[in-house]
């Protein structure tokens, strides 16, 4: 008999999670039946030498690529899943023993709806030095906001996170991700659009857990948040209707706030860092400020093609010719 489920993980240079990741998978308790497909996506830390030389306890293929992203490597790790189900882990999230016993029990509960699909919740590794700012970022705020489900059965699209996912493969092979994100932003919640528009259905089971090793503080996370404003624009391009969700407007971005306040603010940011202090608000502002630099680096890039767009989609907004 095959495996219901197939988990896919695409993996790029972080070897030492990596192996705690399989280590997990390996130790499982009452799992459905599972293969593992691991997407090497171009790794230059020996991560393909080390998944060569391994023997595991669990049916698992390895496929290499080309670096060309997380998108790439998991509709790769798809094309080739035996299971009726895929379930996506991170590199970086180390599921719990009783993780994907979990996701199987939701579905079931469900009655293996074909058209459903389960999120689990991703918390913070042991390892990781918990302060405001990451519980912030994780409950409430721009990385996960668990807090923010209010309907355990019917979630949003936005909440669709490939570190901890499962759904039945036939969507996915029918909608796959879409390659032309540049940056690992965006581009899970835009297959989650596109999916909800043909019935799919969103369900949390907080009982599905991962632990998540990825360390970040304020800094690193606005650089994340520029990328995900440049990601924006292509999800712009892609479903213009999205604009306000997406803080586009009819003209554009909005304008990029004033320099010396944000300044001020990531100084007080940097100071409070690693202080039990909560500031939500100040995080906020700052990071707003980065993901709209990254609107505007995107909006100017693209700008010849989305004005041809825009007149594509709505010739009333062409420049009329001068009366006579």
């Amino acid at each position: 008999m095959g495996p219901e489920f197939s988990v896919v993980i695409p993996t790029y240079n972080r070897l030492e999670v990596l192996s705690e990741v399989l280590q997990a998978l390996e130790f499982q308790q009452g799992p459905p039946p599972f293969e593992v497909v691991v997407v090497d996506d171009g790794s230059t830390d020996g991560t393909a030498d080390w998944l060569r030389g391994r023997t595991f306890r669990i049916p698992l293929r390895v496929l290499a690529q080309e670096n060309h992203g997380p998108a790439a490597a998991r509709n790769t790790g798809v094309a080739v899943a035996s299971g009726r189900w895929v379930a996506f882990l991170g590199d970086d999230t180390v599921p719990s023993a009783g993780w994907l016993a979990a996701h199987r029990e939701a579905h079931r509960k469900r009655g293996d709806d074909p058209h459903l699909g389960v999120i689990g919740y991703t918390g913070w590794h042991r390892r990781m030095r918990l302060n405001p700012f990451l519980r912030y970022i994780n409950e409430h705020g721009l990385q996960f906001g668990y807090a923010l489900i209010h309907d355990k059965e019917d979630v949003p699209f936005n909440f669709l996170y490939t570190s901890n996912l499962s759904m039945p493969r036939d969507l996915l092979l029918a909608e796959p991700f879409d390659l032309r994100f540049p940056y690992a932003a965006w581009e899970d919640i835009e297959l989650g659009y596109r999916l909800k528009k043909v019935g799919f259905r969103l369900i949390y089971e907080p009982s599905a857990t991962v632990a998540h090793d990825h360390p970040t503080d304020v800094t690193r996370f606005a650089a994340r948040q520029e990328k995900a404003g440049y990601c924006a624009v292509v999800f712009y391009r892609l479903h213009p209707e999205l604009g306000p969700f997406l803080g586009i407007g009819p003209d554009g971005p909005p304008p990029l706030p004033p320099e010396e306040p944000q300044r001020r603010k990531e100084r007080l940011v940097r100071v409070l860092q690693n202080w039990p202090i909560g500031i939500p608000r100040v995080w906020e502002d700052v990071l707003r400020y980065y993901y709209i630099r990254g609107l505007h680096r995107a909006w100017s890039e693209f700008g010849a093609e989305l004005e041809k767009e825009k007149f594509h989609d709505h010739p009333e907004t062409r420049p009329q010719p001068a009366p006579a």
